[in-house]
């Protein structure tokens, strides 16, 4: 079983789509939508970069197509769906913490003093 932390640090695009996804299935333009709302409007991934990622992101395991549709009578058939694997949640988690850390360690008086504070091992 790979570790989640040999896929970090991630791509941006990466982690914005893995984010997206806690939140449930979602196909490929729905991704782009949360992910601009969620950056409150400050990115703006085009379909060339969700792509590309979803590509990646699919062959490392950290997301899955997805087979069942939420409403198939109105949904086109075209539309891929794609789901959080156990393996993209706990890198998502993975990365999350590791940001948390970085931006409270760069808040520390510390480091304003410019001595730089390690990062405790988990």
């Amino acid at each position: 079983m790979e570790e989640p932390e040999s896929f970090l640090p991630l791509p941006s695009a990466t982690l914005h789509i893995l984010v997206a996804l806690r939140s449930g299935e979602k196909h490929g333009y729905a991704i782009m939508g949360d992910v601009e709302s969620l950056s409150g409007g400050a990115v703006r991934m085009g379909p060339g970069t969700l792509y590309g990622s979803i590509k990646r992101m699919l062959a490392d395991g950290t997301i899955e197509e997805s087979a069942e549709r939420p409403d198939a009578e109105i949904d086109d058939q075209r539309r891929r769906y794609y789901r959080l694997t156990g393996l993209g949640e706990r890198v998502c988690a993975a990365e999350l913490a590791r940001l948390d850390a970085l931006i409270r360690r760069a808040g520390s008086p510390e480091w304003a003093r410019g001595r730089v504070p390690r990062l405790r091992e988990a």
